[in-house]
């Protein structure tokens, strides 16, 4: 079956005021919704169609040389979306706050607790040049890692992330993700969106991620 674009798990608005709703319109709608279309383009007939969105972008070598950047970029579009809408609620509402059990012990353990983290991953976020996405990822020993990748990269993408391992928590750091509420002002965006990350949801990344 082709991909498809999933539903948001909350309304356009429900982000706001750390996302308005013309933006999630937008990145939602065009986007996201851009990637699904041209993934699915490009990989019909091929030898991947079939294949999950983690085992195409987990051997991309395996991919024909013809529509690998191609996959590459849209598949990483779809996943990285896909994840992106997951990991947020409203603020209040499941948005917002600390993470608790094993995952926050986990970064205690890993990334020297909590703020030592959101600085790290905000850093992460800030400094990526030009467009692309911060990473929290589970690496192949278990540990969590901060990562950053360029365009629709992600840490699934063996030989290409700073950190290769499974994404848990991921954030959009293109300009359209927040270029209309917040122009050129990237880490407002980013210290904005600390009040919407679902933590609960990130958990069962992270759960699931261990096995």
């Amino acid at each position: 079956m082709p991909f498809s674009l999933p539903d948001l798990p909350y309304a356009h608005d429900a982000l706001e005021p750390v996302i308005d709703s013309q933006t999630m319109q937008i990145h939602h709608g065009k986007h996201h919704n851009g990637y699904v279309t041209n993934l699915n383009k490009a990989i019909e007939g091929s030898p991947v169609s079939g294949k999950s969105l983690e085992a195409i972008l987990g051997d991309l070598a395996a991919v024909p040389e013809g529509i690998r950047t191609a996959v590459r970029n849209n598949a990483g579009g779809h996943f990285n979306h896909s994840l992106f809408w997951s990991v947020m609620a409203p603020a209040g509402k499941g948005g917002g706050g600390q993470p608790s059990g094993d995952l926050a012990n986990a970064i205690t353990k890993d990334l020297g607790g909590f703020d030592a983290f959101k600085d790290a991953f905000s850093k992460a976020a800030a400094t990526r040049f030009g467009s692309g996405w911060a990473w929290l990822c589970v690496k192949p020993e278990g540990k969590v890692c901060v990562c950053s990748t360029p365009n629709q990269d992600n840490p699934l993408m063996k030989g290409v992330a700073e950190c290769p391992g499974k994404p848990i928590l991921g954030l959009d750091v293109w300009e359209h993700a927040y270029y209309l509420k917040y122009q050129n002002r990237r880490p407002d965006y980013v210290s904005a969106w600390w009040g919407v990350v679902n933590w609960a949801k990130v958990a069962e990344n992270f759960k699931a991620a261990k096995g």
